[in-house]
């Protein structure tokens, strides 16, 4: 494969887009059906999903720093891409298994001890996904970005979280099917997640402008990152990394039960639920096209503005107008579901194309794999930390019920989506803090 990046390299389009939508599709497979497989399985309670979040998260930021840092210094990405992939699709499998440890038991002590292990292979599975796909494949990409293809690579990377998020919707409902077979979804996305490591072992080559970048000892270096000083001088990237932290406590509070508010609140199939999500995600891709222009434009202030606000009225159109009352499980058409997952979507794809080409821009060019994992704490560490202690008492205030057997459930409503919309909109703050930075550096 040639290593630069231009639009007619097919290998170099090829590998960003089975690398990047496989893990998109692991990644939600993560976020959307290992919540429905917690309250199928194990029990209708999101503490134990707030947890995974928490501890998931954690993981995946010690993932970052350690192997950005091994990166920088190797100044190799490909072996991190091919080893974490492998290892993300073994422990996406064995992930699965963990439903076989209750044997039948409902009572306390057994739950609590499957909970302990679904916890802990989560996190496992997500320190390989970091390394694989957060650290390698995004510095990798990071490598390669110029002027020409930024536009590009952003509405690539945008677009492929909702592809993942539609086929992963899908394909996950079909595969777990009727008979909640979960076992079988992780079987399949963990042996396409293997085969694709298998797969950039023999196609992928690291730029040929990458080199080792040694600063003193590995300790020195590892913990040269937490330079808070340091970090600071960079003042718009901080700025837009803490666009990226409120938006996503925004989005964790609402989108990790998104499923199991859909299915259990509303009374949704998998397979339908995936429909609606997909129909309303897959409109909204095209929104990517116009950005495009935009961000080479020097538009990104004007794009993440116009993606919060749209992304707030979707939230607030499910909100106020969706409930178990004025839908239809049997159907896909439920307008104001539909409109307000579109809006929802457009929102998303338009604000995570934008900052993702915005940050990327700002990171220091001997110090990208490190970058990386600061990017992680505001993307992936603080909103799934700060999300669940918003999210899990609303859910347990709004949605507490007792089924049939005298149980009780606690499951997510209407009010998540409203508490999302006041969120979102905080987002603007930093916006204008980023935007004010961003002008003074074009002045220089």
């Amino acid at each position: 494969m040639q290593t630069n990046s231009k639009k007619g390299d097919f290998s170099f389009w090829f590998l960003i887009w089975s690398l990047g939508l496989a893990g998109q599709l692991c990644w939600n497979m993560e976020n959307q059906w290992f919540n429905t497989f917690v309250y199928a399985k194990i029990a209708k309670d999101p503490t134990i999903i707030s947890w995974m979040l928490a501890i998931s998260a954690t993981a995946t930021t010690i993932s970052t720093f350690l192997f950005g840092c091994v990166s920088d210094r190797k100044g190799n990405r490909k072996l991190l891409v091919s080893i974490g992939y492998i290892l993300w699709g073994i422990f996406t499998i064995l992930f699965g298994t963990t439903e076989f440890l209750k044997h039948g038991g409902n009572d306390n002590t057994t739950i609590i001890g499957v909970a302990f292990a679904v916890i802990a292979a989560d996190a496992i599975m997500s320190f390989f996904g970091s390394m694989g796909n957060d650290i390698g494949f995004n510095a990798w990409i990071n490598d390669h970005m110029t002027t020409d293809n930024s536009g590009a690579l952003g509405a690539a990377l945008a677009v492929q979280p909702v592809i993942g998020t539609i086929a992963g919707t899908i394909l996950g409902g079909l595969l777990v099917g009727a008979d909640d077979n979960y076992i079988r979804l992780f079987t399949v996305m963990g042996g396409l997640v293997i085969l694709l490591g298998l797969l950039s072992l023999i196609k992928m080559n690291d730029a040929k402008t990458l080199k080792p970048s040694v600063k003193g000892s590995f300790f020195e270096q590892f913990f040269s990152i937490f330079n808070i000083p340091e970090y600071l001088k960079h003042k718009e990237l901080v700025f837009v990394n803490l666009m990226l932290a409120v938006y996503f406590i925004s989005f964790n509070v609402y989108f990790s039960h998104l499923g199991n508010f859909m299915i259990y609140y509303l009374g949704f199939t998998a397979d339908i639920m995936g429909l609606i999500e997909g129909v309303g995600l897959l409109i909204a891709m095209f929104a990517t096209i116009p950005a495009i222009k935009l961000i080479k434009a020097d538009k990104s202030t004007l794009i993440i503005a116009i993606s919060v606000l749209i992304n707030a009225a979707g939230l607030l159109i499910i909100g106020l107008f969706v409930s178990p009352t004025n839908v239809n499980p049997a159907s896909i058409w439920n307008p104001h579901l539909l409109i307000g997952v579109l809006l929802v979507g457009i929102g998303y794809i338009l604000f995570l194309q934008t900052i993702t080409v915005w940050s990327k821009r700002l990171y220091p060019e001997d110090a990208r794999g490190q970058f990386e994992g600061i990017r992680i704490i505001f993307y992936v560490l603080i909103p799934m930390i700060v999300a669940p202690l918003i999210s899990n008492p609303i859910i347990k205030k709004s949605g507490e019920f007792v089924d049939e057997y005298g149980f009780t459930e606690y499951l997510p409503t209407n009010t998540l989506f409203i508490a999302g919309v006041v969120l979102v909109l905080i987002t603007l703050l930093p916006l204008i803090a980023a935007n004010k930075e961003h002008r003074k550096s074009a002045v220089l």
